[in-house]
């Protein structure tokens, strides 16, 4: 039986109560702190949108915790995507500082001068990706052989439900062309979760859930303050405990259910032991909805128009929807609906007040 730790907590005691979080979760015997650990942070968006990406205090708070355990090694790894700057995201979601306090190198998947993509032979039958990249799957050769700790957020997403540790390898492992897998998400998300367990000797999630997100995510969603943080070394039994908090049922989610045929992890919440808060009766009652994005999606990805796939988005016309979604999310939404949303939440709620003032 999977075991996903949860815990109630509060802008004061967050940070001690995240390292109380990974003692609890027994870190230190599932990854061995001998070994190199990367964190894999969630910048969804550059922009500082609570709920969208990893929090300034799940970060510090997973470092301190990993430190207590023993762990020396650590790194952090970002990704680029056509949409989102991994260099202003870091600053304006204030992890600068405490790469600094901490002494935590950073590196980028998207570097040469960090990394070089090789070409991964996976030792079992993919669902999608060999179809996806028929010339060969490459990933991050700094990947090999490290331990992995993500950091994702409780949140919706436009095109998978929920989006948590499962789809947090996706920046990670695929390169800016990973969306030709969007019509195949949730199939991608499985073979990305075999081959982390192929690639890592120890797969771990911390997931912060002190500021949820409800709506179609993974940016433009109403921020809500929920209080929780949840660890767990089996990515989709933590997925499916997020994803029943919020209000779903996890086995109706295609990527958790595939995972746990696979034996990629257990997404049955009745197979799941929850230690720590009970949240058998929690409910969010959170609803993914649409926005400009998710119903060209739909056309696109899974609708009328999926046949013309390969000529929208592997020629030059792809640029046109790059900068689509770019003008829409940062010139439309982010100034006149979700910065007014930010500014709110910090002077209004505890959370976002605990944003506002954070240094590390």
């Amino acid at each position: 039986m999977s075991k996903v730790f949860v815990m109630k907590t509060k802008p004061k005691t967050v940070l001690n109560d995240y390292q109380q979080l990974l003692r609890k979760a027994n870190v230190n015997g599932i990854l061995d702190p001998a070994v190199p650990t990367i964190l894999k942070d969630n910048i969804s968006w550059h922009f500082p949108y609570l709920s969208a990406n990893s929090t300034p205090w799940q970060l510090e708070g997973t470092i301190l915790g990993l430190k207590q355990q023993g762990f020396k090694k650590i790194s952090c790894v970002q990704n680029e995507t056509v949409v989102t700057n991994a260099f202003k995201g870091e600053k304006l979601n204030k992890y600068l500082p405490i790469f600094k306090k901490y002494n935590i190198p950073v590196l980028y998947n998207f570097k040469d001068a960090d990394m070089k993509w090789v070409f991964h032979q996976p030792k079992e039958k993919l669902l999608a990706l060999h179809e996806v990249f028929p010339e060969g799957i490459r990933i991050p050769d700094y990947f090999y052989g490290k331990n992995v700790v993500h950091l994702p957020t409780v949140k919706c997403h436009i095109y998978t439900t929920t989006t948590g540790a499962m789809k947090n390898a996706f920046g990670g492992l695929l390169n800016t062309k990973r969306h030709y897998t969007h019509s195949v998400i949730h199939e991608t998300l499985v073979d990305l979760l075999q081959i982390q367990q192929e690639i890592h000797p120890g797969v771990f999630a911390v997931m912060d859930g002190t500021v949820c997100g409800n709506g179609p995510g993974p940016r433009t969603m109403i921020p809500i303050e929920k209080d929780y943080i949840l660890a767990s070394a089996d990515q989709v039994a933590i997925d499916a405990v997020a994803s029943k908090m919020m209000g779903f049922e996890p086995l109706d989610i295609p990527y958790i259910r595939l995972a746990q045929e696979r034996g990629l992890g257990i997404g049955d919440f009745r197979q799941i032991e929850v230690i720590g808060e009970d949240v058998e009766k929690v409910n969010f009652q959170f609803r993914v909805g649409d926005n400009l994005a998710s119903r060209f999606g739909d056309v696109v990805w899974f609708g009328p128009l999926r046949s013309l796939q390969n000529l929208l988005f592997r020629t030059p016309l792809v640029n046109l929807f790059i900068f689509g979604s770019f003008f829409y999310h940062d010139y439309l939404w982010w100034p006149f609906k979700g910065k007014r949303k930010m500014e709110h939440f910090k002077k209004n709620m505890r959370w976002g007040q605990l944003f506002e003032h954070y240094e590390g």
